[in-house]
């Protein structure tokens, strides 16, 4: 049995309350479901802006209305210090996923991805420890890794920031340190690698690449690649996501006081690097299996986008060692999923 299942079961029979922000979202949403689907108390604060009800009517179904009956949903914004207050009363453990994501959104508007990622954030991280909370942790991003040249990226190796996004989840990194240094709070980082899986929104200008893709193809449209299709990705499935935070959430530590697990920040990904070209294959390649062999339009090409990093792949060891984190979805098996869920209906 390894840490995950063990986990599984002491939560299963030693229910706890958990907060989860942004739980409308794609990642928050899909812990929602876990967390509900192993009797513990959650209470999802969301304000909508780019989260969903749908997702949290879809998670209802998914666990059943008895299980459904220990969500509280609680709708407002983590700009306000109250609401993030109230939200955290009772919390055994919260899980910060709350953020506006994208880099070219951040670039678009720096202030409001300001305002959210990092002012927000910290509202939290106070109203969090004011109420006694036992471990904090939160949605760091790869993006910090900015322009360091290295491969595989790993936690003590940072470069420059290359997009306002990027600053904030810098600066929420920063900030966490802080009150685990000056307040002795229990707060833990996750750099998440480019999660994907069901329920991550295809629509929008700042709609994540594969659900993009998948809605292109399934409407027999081209997709559009930002450069020569060489850039790759360490893209990591929403189960190994999911597992990293409950993990996080929970890890004693080698002192069983969680030392060398709080104040510090883990890569969460799958250890492999995939071209957007392979993924596009990939997806194409599953789009026409579904649509009896009729093969979708080939990708159109454009212009590389401004921020973006060229290469990026995690080394996950400081996860596997501290955490007990073993990625179990891979990226083929992980499409396959997505997709499967996509054209479902």
């Amino acid at each position: 049995m390894n840490a995950y299942q063990s986990l599984r079961q002491t939560l299963v029979s030693e229910p706890r309350a958990w907060l989860v922000t942004g739980g409308g979202g794609f990642i928050g949403s899909h812990l929602t479901e876990t967390l509900l689907g192993m009797d513990q108390k959650v209470t999802v604060l969301d304000n909508f802006e780019t989260g969903k009800r749908e997702n949290l009517e879809d998670v209802r179904r998914e666990v059943g209305g008895g299980r459904a009956a220990n969500l509280r949903v609680i709708e407002g914004d983590i700009r306000e210090l109250g609401v993030c207050e109230a939200a955290c009363a009772g919390a055994d453990y919260v899980l910060h996923q709350a953020a506006l994501g994208s880099v070219p959104r951040s670039i678009a508007d720096p202030i409001r991805s300001h305002e959210a990622n990092a002012s927000g954030f910290l509202n939290m991280l106070v109203a969090a420890r004011d109420a006694g909370v036992r471990r904090f942790v939160y949605a760091s991003s790869s993006s910090v890794y900015g322009d360091h040249p290295g491969l595989p990226k790993v936690e003590d190796q940072l470069g420059r920031p290359l997009s306002p996004y990027a600053t904030t989840k810098l600066v929420d990194e920063l900030y966490a340190r802080n009150f685990f240094d000056l307040y002795g709070f229990g707060v833990v980082g996750l750099r998440y690698f480019n999660v994907f899986g069901p329920r991550q929104d295809p629509n929008g200008a700042y709609a994540a690449v594969i659900p993009k893709w998948i809605g292109s193809l399934r409407a027999g449209e081209a997709c559009r690649i930002h450069g020569d299709g060489q850039t790759s990705r360490d893209f990591c499935f929403i189960d190994n996501t999911v597992q990293a935070n409950l993990l996080a959430a929970t890890a004693v530590g080698s002192g069983g006081d969680g030392e060398g697990v709080v104040g510090e920040a883990f890569n969460v990904a799958c250890e492999a690097r995939t071209t957007l070209l392979e993924v596009h294959a990939r997806i194409r390649g599953l789009v026409a299996e579904a649509a009896g062999g009729e093969a979708p339009p080939e990708a159109v090409f454009g212009p590389e986008r401004a921020g973006d990093v060229r290469h990026s792949l995690a080394d996950v060891g400081k996860a596997r060692g501290r955490l007990g984190y073993e990625p179990t979805v891979g990226v083929d098996e992980g499409l396959a999923r997505t997709v499967a869920w996509f054209l479902r209906g």
